[in-house]
């Protein structure tokens, strides 16, 4: 597997890239492609780098992330639907750690807690739990509480 850094030309592509993993992955994200291909270019602009992976000139995915002094927070990894569980995430992975990334940084990936395969390729990869989100959606009334709440003495 070969990879190359994205340039904004890479842009259109990897918005629909982008828009694949969203729906992939449960995301509520609701932008389009075309969104999603200004919203790539912008974050390309600024802080993020992106890295296209392909095989024998096929596309293979792609890998978006930002590098601080710190740390390298990856924001998205997209391996195509019909290369899934062929090593391709596994091999990406590896590259960004051992050819792009420097070794001495903090490595952060966000997962959605119902994408249960995203969240095992991850501790596969030696990611360990670090945080997790909890939210209340408005609107959503199963996330109000049940019971009258207990004083506290405070």
């Amino acid at each position: 597997m070969t990879f190359r850094f994205a340039t904004v030309s890479d842009c259109p592509l990897l918005g629909e890239l982008n828009y694949q993993l969203i729906r992939d992955e449960g995301h509520r994200n609701k932008m389009t492609a075309v969104e999603l291909a200004g919203r790539m270019e912008e974050w390309l602009s600024n802080e993020y780098r992106a890295v296209i992976f392909e095989d024998a000139a096929e596309m293979v995915g792609y890998a978006l992330f930002r590098s601080g002094e710190k740390e390298i927070y990856l924001r998205q990894l997209f391996i195509c639907p019909g290369l899934r569980r062929r090593g391709y995430g596994r091999a990406a992975v590896e590259i960004l750690r051992e050819t792009i990334w420097p070794k001495d940084r903090r490595l952060t990936v966000e997962v959605l807690v119902a994408n249960k395969g995203a969240v095992e390729f991850w501790r596969a990869m030696g990611y360990r739990d670090y945080a997790l989100t909890l939210e209340i959606v408005p609107g959503d009334m199963s996330g109000t509480a049940r019971r009258q709440p207990r004083a506290t003495g405070l």
